[in-house]
């Protein structure tokens, strides 16, 4: 089983692969899709080919998202629940499953507090797959944990 894990963003949005064959998971792929465009439209489509890019080459079973739980922002909210919307159909196109968890199902699920911080979570990403020499910025990380979670909520 692979899993696609999109941590969405405005213009970084942090992605994390693993497989899994049985109890163990392991590392694919991080890192972050870079949104270069400055207008709304032009990021959006961006977007869209970035993950229609990653599950083309990665050929997930299942992709989880996190969901929008809260935005002091109203603005960076709206813009964020725009990209999220996005990722949400180029995946249904795609006819890959997917899966949503809030920031705290996924914390909870990997760390096992669902306050824990975004050094919390790294570590245990890193623990669980066996990568302490893991370099990812927190969006991907988080992407990650997602993808880890999806494997079967193994961990919850």
């Amino acid at each position: 089983m692979i899993a696609l894990g999109i941590d969405p963003g405005t213009r970084r949005i942090g992605y994390g692969i693993v497989g899994c064959d049985g109890p163990e998971i392991v590392f694919i792929d991080a890192g972050i899709l870079a949104i270069t465009a400055t207008d709304d439209i032009p990021a959006l489509e961006e977007v869209k080919r970035g993950v229609d890019a990653l599950i083309k080459k990665h050929r997930p079973d299942v992709v989880a998202v996190e969901k929008l739980f809260f935005a002091k922002n109203t603005k960076t909210a709206l813009a964020v629940a725009q990209a999220r919307g996005v990722i949400l159909l180029a995946t249904k196109e795609r006819g890959v499953r997917i899966k949503e968890y809030t920031p705290n199902e996924v914390k909870s699920g990997v760390a096992g507090y669902g306050m824990a911080d975004k050094k919390a979570v790294l570590k245990m990403v890193r623990l669980i797959l066996h990568k302490q020499d893991l370099r990812v910025i927190d969006d991907a990380s988080d992407a990650l944990a997602l993808a880890i979670l999806s494997t079967g909520d193994r961990l919850a």
